[in-house]
């Protein structure tokens, strides 16, 4: 696997490795093959992509069909339209009758940059954590993603998967093994803890380095299974800092920000937390990546001055 490559492009590849040893698998796209990048896909398998056009509605609710009907069913198209759009044939046709659908949300956050608020997605994990038994992932990582990818096809039962719209480089070995529910701890530190989902792990990873230069010592904590998530596994890796960090590109209500502040306040822990994300009754800025997350305060700088002020008020 390359040092850097895009997510999309591992779900495809993923899916054509499943269709290869017999899987019965079935993209659905909503006119979104360029997003998907799945035309490596449609010319190996002609006849096995269903295009249902630009009917969000109609591509979860053909999905269920055909889950229905034995096949695994996977959509992929952009996650704002997908969450925001078919939000009603995903809480009912998906997951109210647990049909085996594998969503994919393409392009979330705020991938689109300035395309703005209309195809941002920065309310995709805290919608679907309100709808019961399906499963959320948000791979950081092109292994990591082709891991999730390969459980989720195995997995019977409804999966939503968060992938970025940006090449993402590798942060695994090959000796990495995605375990659903555990948390990935990329770095052990005594000072505070930083976590994160998704692409933003990348964020907290440079953070860490740039700590340790003004001798802060991070532990850096990745959430790639958002459900289930090993809420104990998490607590014990907050346990014994002195202060924990969020970032996600995503608003700081019902994501990573709110997972671990509800494990913290459920275990009775006073360690103080500070949520960066899009804030709170505010939409990401229409920019490119690297605009939006230093306005927000979720590149590694903003979590480097939040980290340092979050652990001066402690003293």
């Amino acid at each position: 696997m390359s040092n850097s490559e895009h997510l999309a492009t591992v779900m495809v590849n993923a899916f054509i490795d499943a269709v290869d040893r017999g899987v019965d698998l079935v993209p659905v796209v909503a006119d979104s093959t360029s997003t998907a990048k799945i035309s490596p896909f449609e010319k190996r398998f002609p006849g096995r992509l269903v295009n249902v056009g630009i009917a969000e509605q109609t591509l979860v609710g053909a999905a269920a069909g055909l889950a229905i009907g034995g096949k695994i069913a996977v959509t992929c198209n952009a996650a704002p339209f997908l969450i925001s759009r078919a939000n009603e044939q995903i809480k009912v046709d998906i997951c109210y009758n647990n049909t085996n659908v594998k969503l994919f949300g393409l392009n979330a956050g705020a991938s689109y940059g300035p395309l703005a608020s209309t195809h941002h997605s920065i309310d995709d994990i805290s919608v679907l954590r309100g709808f019961g038994n399906i499963q959320i992932f948000a791979p950081s990582s092109p292994l990591e993603c082709r891991q999730i990818i390969d459980y989720a096809l195995e997995y019977i039962g409804p999966v939503y998967i968060r992938l970025d719209g940006k090449a993402l480089p590798e942060l695994h070995d090959e000796s990495y093994r995605f375990v659903p529910g555990n948390i990935d701890v990329l770095r052990k530190g005594r000072d505070l803890a930083l976590v994160s989902m998704g692409s933003t792990v990348h964020e907290i990873v440079a953070a860490a380095t740039l700590l340790a230069e003004a001798d802060i010592d991070a532990t850096v904590i990745s959430v790639p299974s958002i459900r289930p998530c090993n809420t104990s596994q998490l607590l014990a890796a907050l346990q014994g800092c002195k202060a924990v960090v969020s970032v996600e590109e995503h608003n700081i209500n019902g994501g990573v920000g709110s997972l671990v502040a509800e494990v913290l306040a459920e275990a009775g822990c006073a360690i103080p937390l500070r949520r960066l994300g899009i804030a709170d009754g505010q939409y990401a800025i229409a920019a490119d990546r690297a605009a939006t997350r230093a306005r927000h305060e979720i590149d590694a700088q903003g979590v480097v001055k939040n980290a340092i002020a979050l652990l001066r008020a402690q003293q």
